[in-house]
């Protein structure tokens, strides 16, 4: 790794915009703020990942045609998955797509105007840098950011920018959770009082790449240039391959899952963050070496920070030990539920007449209604496909591109998810409450900022 490329690793979260785009050393080219409908859309991929394999290319080829967006280049550090890709898209593609060792190597070529990132969980936000400082709109995967210092500088960078970017949060271009938001926003599902989401598996396997990790040779990639600003390790092919379940290269549950749900609860709400987090949790089954726990409860309070009598309480649990790929995500409110897995609105759970009238108080019921005719189904699966969901985020990227308009999962939406990974995190791994400190946009734990 050259002395520039570490500095800029080093400073990457304390530095101004500025000092991020000077110290990129990239010299890539604008393609315009507005592209023509005639113009072709050349797309980069940063990261040859499985679930850019399986998920999102399937869903980018459900559109690309109609767009006029190609793939001309692969940007991969292990060599063995870099020409995996080439060999992968060319064929699929019909037409040669070039190879890169490394991101640098794809933005000198000038030969991309946009980039769909799937790397590393940890990787994201730097990786985003890296994209509006070559003038290259972004399709980013959540998590948006691991650390408050990767968040705040790649929001910064991304608003002094004037790039297009999508956060991988695809229930944002769901017509259900749309109509959802609708309804709880209008005032007719009442205040929200607690959120029950929930996410479990049962796999062994889940996030682990054995086969894949006996194959890999530190000789063939670049794992300096992996490590980015993280705290230097010795080389390791589980921690490259299978970094889910390693922290400080991802939060696991948090990140990954617990990302999406709490997604909708900013967004319905129009809240930005927990006001406070509590976790609790351990290794019970998977003894295999991870840092990640296997099992996972964390406790959040939302609500507006100037009024304390206000607010609603959101329980997330996920076990990695039993579960059957089923995620719940069930709003309450004093009238009944919201459950977007059945697409249902009900009054289960309601004030009824027998407890309302003793109590002087009127009943307080919702009617039963389906959100939409037709559910979008959420994907649970390690590979899911071109899901309606990521599809339908994938074209809205895409539409926006040619547009210019603002995404359905804007920067600013990773940014508030990262917040409360952030703080789940704080919480599971110094047991203690974990706060958010408005002025100084850091996460706090025991009265410190918490870092790793």
């Amino acid at each position: 790794m050259s002395q520039s490329r570490r500095k800029f690793i080093q400073q990457a979260t304390l530095a101004t915009t500025g000092t991020y785009l000077a110290s990129m050393g990239l010299s890539a080219k604008s393609y315009g703020n507005i592209l023509g409908a005639n113009d072709r859309v050349r797309v980069g991929i940063v990261g040859f990942s499985d679930r850019f394999r399986s998920s999102l290319f399937p869903s980018f080829l459900n559109h690309y045609k109609k767009l006029n967006f190609d793939i001309t280049g692969v940007s991969d550090l292990w060599n063995y998955r870099r020409d995996q890709g080439t060999a992968f898209l060319s064929e699929k593609l019909g037409h040669p797509v070039k190879g890169f060792r490394n991101n640098e190597e794809l933005y000198s070529a000038k030969d991309v105007d946009a980039v769909i990132i799937s790397t590393a969980d940890f990787q994201h936000a730097l990786c985003a840098i890296e994209a509006v400082s070559a003038k290259c709109d972004a399709y980013v995967e959540k998590p948006f950011a691991e650390t408050m210092d990767d968040a705040r500088a790649a929001l910064k960078a991304i608003k002094a920018s004037k790039q297009i970017i999508q956060i991988g949060s695809q229930r944002r271009s769901g017509a259900n959770y749309k109509a959802a938001d609708e309804f709880i926003k209008s005032g007719k599902f009442g205040a929200i009082n607690m959120v029950e989401l929930t996410w479990n598996v049962n796999q062994p396997g889940r996030w682990r790449r054995p086969e894949l990790v006996a194959r890999l040779k530190k000789e063939d990639t670049d794992w300096k240039r992996f490590l980015m600003n993280r705290p230097y390790e010795d080389w390791d092919p589980r921690k490259y391959l299978e970094y889910r379940l390693f922290w400080p290269y991802s939060s696991g549950a948090f990140g990954q899952w617990m990302s999406h749900q709490i997604d909708t609860v900013h967004w319905f709400s129009g809240l930005k963050h927990p006001r406070s987090v509590t976790a609790n949790g351990g290794i019970y089954q998977w003894k295999d070496g991870r840092r990640n726990w296997d099992t996972t409860t964390a406790v959040f309070d939302y609500g507006p920070e100037n009024d304390a009598a206000k607010g609603f309480q959101v329980v997330f649990m996920s076990r990695m030990t039993n579960g059957d790929e089923r995620p719940a995500e069930v709003y309450y409110s004093n009238g009944g539920e919201l459950n977007l897995i059945t697409n249902k609105v009900s009054p289960n759970g309601g004030l009824e007449e027998k407890f309302a009238k003793p109590m002087g108080m009127q009943p307080n019921l919702l009617p039963e209604f389906s959100l939409t005719d037709k559910a979008e189904k959420v994907e649970t699966s390690a590979n899911t496909g071109a899901d309606p969901l990521t599809s339908s985020h994938m074209l809205n990227w895409m539409e926006c591109v040619r547009s210019r308009k603002q995404t359905n999962a804007p920067a600013e939406a990773g940014y508030m998810h990262s917040i409360a990974n952030i703080m789940a995190t704080a919480a599971a791994r110094t047991g203690m409450r974990a706060t958010f400190n408005e002025q100084t946009q850091e996460v706090m734990a025991g009265g410190k900022v918490f870092k790793y």
